[in-house]
C-alpha cells in the first residue's frame, strides 16, 4: 500500500499540470460556464477536483465550421448517385465488360492465327509505284 501512494501522488500532479496547460492554452470561447481567469483559478486552487471539472464541464467543443458547398465532383454523395446503378448492376456491367473483352481478345487470337504471313503496314516500307486501286488495276482511271 506504502508503494501506491507516490504513483497515485505524482499520476495526481501530472493530471493538474495537464489541466492547468490545457485551460491555459484554450482560447477563450472555448470555455464553458465562466471566464478563461477564473477556469484557470479553479483549476488552481482545486488540483484534481477543478481538473475534472475542467475537462467535464469548463472545456468546449471546438465550433464546427458549416460545410461549405463543394463542388459536385468533391461531394462522395453526388459521386455515389451518379448513373443511378445499384451494387448489383454495376457488378453485372462489369462482367458484362468482362466477357466482352475476353471474346475480343479470343477474336484477335483466332486473326492472328488465320493470317501469319501477312505484316501490318509499315509506314517504313515503301509502296509499290502505280496508281493501284481495290480491283487490282493499275493506271489512270477511264
Amino acid at each position: 500500500m506504502a508503494r501506491l501512494i507516490p504513483i497515485v501522488v505524482v499520476a495526481a500532479v501530472l493530471f493538474w499540470v495537464i489541466s492547468v496547460v490545457d485551460c491555459a492554452l484554450q482560447p477563450p470561447v472555448r470555455h464553458r460556464g465562466v471566464s478563461k481567469p477564473v477556469w484557470i483559478v479553479i483549476v488552481l486552487l482545486l488540483p484534481v477536483i477543478g481538473g475534472v471539472l475542467w475537462f467535464w464541464i469548463g472545456r468546449g467543443r471546438p465550433a464546427v465550421a458549416p460545410v461549405a458547398n463543394r463542388a459536385p465532383d468533391d461531394d462522395p454523395n453526388f459521386l455515389g448517385t451518379i448513373g443511378g446503378m445499384t451494387a448489383a448492376e454495376r457488378a453485372e456491367q462489369d462482367e458484362r465488360i468482362r466477357r466482352l473483352e475476353e471474346e475480343l481478345a479470343r477474336l484477335d487470337a483466332e486473326e492472328a492465327q488465320a493470317k501469319p504471313n501477312e505484316t501490318p503496314n509499315d509506314p517504313d516500307t515503301p509502296t509499290p509505284d502505280g496508281d493501284d486501286d481495290s480491283r487490282g488495276r493499275s493506271g489512270a482511271r477511264g
